[in-house]
């Protein structure tokens, strides 16, 4: 089974993929991980800013480490915000019988009543070393979006919008 975790900055992937590597012992696969790997490996020229661009480049490697993972019979979490919104045309009906799909969405009232928590623990699994991008009304636009997308889609989305407490059942 292979599990993607897709939503906006700071809503909490890589924290979710971490609870489920500890509590079904799947590994997991940080985008930012290989994103970073490879700028800092001087293997692209993009920057960690270019987010766009960074979606187009990454997505076709982290497609086939999905397609590996299951050919393999193999568990994996995939999580970060550079799976594009149109990621179930890129596998065929057998791979898709193995992927299961989240994406965390924060409302804007969640947003709204709790940015001060959402920075306060958006170092909690990685450290952020300049987080002054991310502002209350970028994280309301962002996730937005996101939700309209999983509602284009019909994506399984993990709104949060009283508390924060995710789990995930596989």
């Amino acid at each position: 089974m292979v599990i993607l975790i897709a939503g906006a900055s700071h809503t909490g992937k890589t924290v979710l993929a971490q609870k489920m590597l500890e509590k079904y012992k799947y590994p997991y696969l940080s985008i930012d991980h290989l994103k970073m790997g490879l700028i800092r490996s001087e293997q692209t020229d993009l920057t960690a800013e270019d987010d766009d661009k960074l979606t187009d480049y990454l997505w076709p490697i982290v497609r086939e480490i999905i397609k590996t993972a299951i050919e393999n019979g193999q568990n994996l979490i995939v999580e970060g915000c550079y799976i594009p919104e149109d990621w179930r045309e890129d596998f065929t009906e057998n791979y898709l019988k193995k992927i299961k799909y989240y994406c965390l969405i924060m409302s804007e009232k969640y947003i709204e009543e709790n940015f001060a928590q959402i920075k306060k623990y958006a170092n909690i699994i990685e450290r952020r070393i300049n987080d002054d991008y991310c502002t209350k009304e970028l994280l309301i636009e962002e996730n937005k979006h996101n939700l309209m997308m999983c509602r284009k889609y019909g994506y399984n989305c993990i709104l949060i919008d009283e508390q924060y407490n995710i789990d995930v059942e596989i």
